[in-house]
């Protein structure tokens, strides 16, 4: 055929295959456009999965009579005005291209009212043939209604999913909506049945009672609040405890300056973070918020905008993977049971270990234990407890006093809470492997220099990657020189790793080069090494500890890093409440 202009409705339906994928892209597209619009309530209505009819009303400023046909002319926005708007997007929507995308598949009328104006203007197409726009009855903002998604292109009418299947993932872009905005009211309603009414979240604890909404009650009991600034950037928000990892990443939200997004380099550094402290295959639960300046973000990556580029993909990586780490770092064992780790003991004693403690590492001092335990009898000989009286002393320290090593196995300790049980080698497993990484950072990488140098061939990329990384690869211990365009010849190992295949290393370290800029294989296998060191130095089941032992196991796992869980990701720790014992046995009844 010979080179010709396409007509204006075929070029829609062609910019709809990249939009609007289902309803759930209609969905997305119209919430957005809300946002923009200031909205502070939108009210999304369904019938048979959005697939009948999407209408989205909102209390947004409105459209002006005037501009009511521009809003559904392709290329025509009023949320940029030239490259330099471009390059520093603030708004959800602005490719021009969603609205008459939507209305060249489906059946549509716009209606709205501009806050200058005093009535609605109704606007009405049909396979993207517009008709004058009229008079109606309308409040200050604007209502989209889609019917008959698809009437009038059948082939991709019939890739649609049963209603159900496409209610639901209305339903997921519609929360991740939700979340992304805590100061907008947002109503679901499918086939005239309620789903949620979220009210708008203005403080703390109305925004968490939104999350749980979304994500669930369990998330926030094992949600730990975040929040840091650094170099122009701020990420805050929520990670879960890693106890509370999942199958599969379905419970992952990531919001860039107000816009959810899936993105490479975002999410390996969250993971990244969580590097130690997870089961191999399982995944963090997280809502995270990240702002930064939009010159340095080009959302104009996807045609859905779900996913981004980031200007400096390493020193955002670095700073997400930091923030998160560092507060993951920061669950110690007992933190939860309403005494603050740090205030115990009151004051640092010296003295020598007890013969019976010289057979643990732990750092705790005899006279320390000694003084602990006038407390702990104090805990012991008080009299029963009743209704008016304090649950212990005030002093106790979080994870409370020895009561018996069960089954060689498990420490039961009492606490002001209750009844704490703690894992005897998963709790020594986590502190001797922090101290263990402590050593190492102190000392730095040892390196070691091969016996015969390793030469691996790779590609010209791959040798030009070395180049370029050189000094990141320097540091991590690995000595490498470029042998010709395409072969590396690696001459030192970290020490630790010494025994590891270096042609492996290396092709894992450039991959990750490669995919995000910077990598933390070297790290990663050095704390594996680590831990499993770690774990063979731990104790064992049925090697019985004395009072001052299990005591002294207790205090350190006050004072250690992520102590609320071993290396693996498993709890080192649990209490059973009064109450809950109260119910074991039906007290009170």
């Amino acid at each position: 055929m010979p080179i010709q202009q396409l007509p204006a409705q075929l070029i829609d339906q062609i910019a709809a295959g990249e939009v609007v994928e289902r309803p759930a892209s209609v969905v997305k597209e119209l919430l957005e456009n809300s946002l923009d619009a200031g909205a502070s309530r939108i009210e999304l209505e369904l019938e048979q999965g959005g697939v009948k009819l999407c209408r989205v009303r909102d209390n947004g400023i409105g459209i002006p009579r005037d501009e009511l046909a521009l809003a559904l002319a392709r290329h025509a926005t009023s949320k940029i005005n030239s490259l330099s708007d471009l390059e520093h997007i603030g708004s959800l929507g602005f490719r021009g291209e969603a609205l008459p995308s939507i209305a060249s598949v489906s059946r549509l009328r716009l209606v709205s009212r501009h806050g200058e104006d005093q009535e609605g203007w109704s606007l009405t197409t049909e396979g993207g043939d517009q008709q004058t726009a009229s008079p109606a009855a309308h409040p200050t903002g604007t209502s989209v209604e889609v019917r008959d998604l698809f009437y009038n292109t059948p082939a991709r009418r019939r890739f649609l999913k049963a209603e159900r299947t496409e209610f639901g993932h209305i339903q997921k872009v519609a929360e991740k909506i939700a979340l992304s905005r805590f100061s907008a009211a947002l109503q679901l309603k499918h086939n005239d049945r309620v789903v949620f009414d979220l009210p708008a979240a203005a403080d703390r604890q109305k925004q968490e009672e939104r999350v749980a909404r979304v994500c669930g009650r369990t998330f926030m009991e094992h949600a730990m609040y975040l929040e840091h600034e650094r170099d122009g950037m701020r990420l805050s928000g929520w990670i879960a405890r890693p106890t509370f990892s999942r199958s599969q990443p379905d419970l992952q939200h990531f919001f860039l300056n107000g816009r959810a997004v899936r993105d490479k380099v975002l999410g390996h550094a969250v993971r990244a973070g969580y590097r130690d402290v997870l089961y191999q295959g399982r995944h963090p639960a997280y809502v995270l918020y990240l702002e930064m300046d939009p010159a340095l973000v080009d959302v104009n990556a996807h045609p859905s905008k779900l996913e981004v580029r980031l200007r400096d993909s390493r020193t955002v990586h670095d700073f997400v993977r930091r923030t998160v780490d560092a507060t993951l770092a920061g669950t110690t064992a007992g933190e939860t049971s309403g005494a603050a780790p740090a205030a115990w003991p009151p004051a640092a004693e010296s003295g020598g270990l007890s013969a019976a403690q010289r057979g643990l590492t732990f750092y705790s001092t005899a006279s320390a234990v000694r003084d602990q335990l006038g407390a702990y009898r104090k805990l012991m000989e008080s009299p029963p407890i009743g209704p008016e009286r304090e649950l212990a002393p005030a002093d106790s320290p979080p994870l409370g006093f020895a009561l018996a090593h069960l089954h060689g196995a498990f420490i039961l300790a009492q606490s002001g809470d209750g009844l704490v049980i703690v894992d005897v080698h998963a709790a020594h497993e986590r502190i001797t492997y922090e101290r263990l990484k402590r050593s190492v950072s102190e000392s730095g990488v040892q390196v070691q220099p091969l016996l015969i140098p390793h030469a691996i061939s790779v590609t010209a990329r791959q040798a030009d990657l070395c180049e370029q990384h050189a000094e990141t690869i320097a540091k991590l211990g690995l000595e490498l020189t470029r042998g010709g365009e395409r072969s590396i010849t690696v001459r030192a190992l970290p020490a630790l790793l010494g025994s590891a295949d270096p042609e492996a290393l290396l092709q894992d370290v450039l991959a990750d080069l490669e995919e995000i800029g910077k990598t933390d294989q070297v790290e990663r296998k050095l704390d594996e090494l680590l831990a499993s060191m770690a774990c063979h130095g731990s104790l064992r089941a049925n090697r019985s500890l004395t009072t001052d032992e299990m005591n002294a196991l207790l205090r350190e796992m006050e004072t250690t890093e992520r102590s609320d869980q071993c290396n693996h990701g498993r709890p080192t720790w649990t209490v059973l409440s009064l109450q809950e014992l109260d119910r074991l046995f039906s007290r009170g009844r």
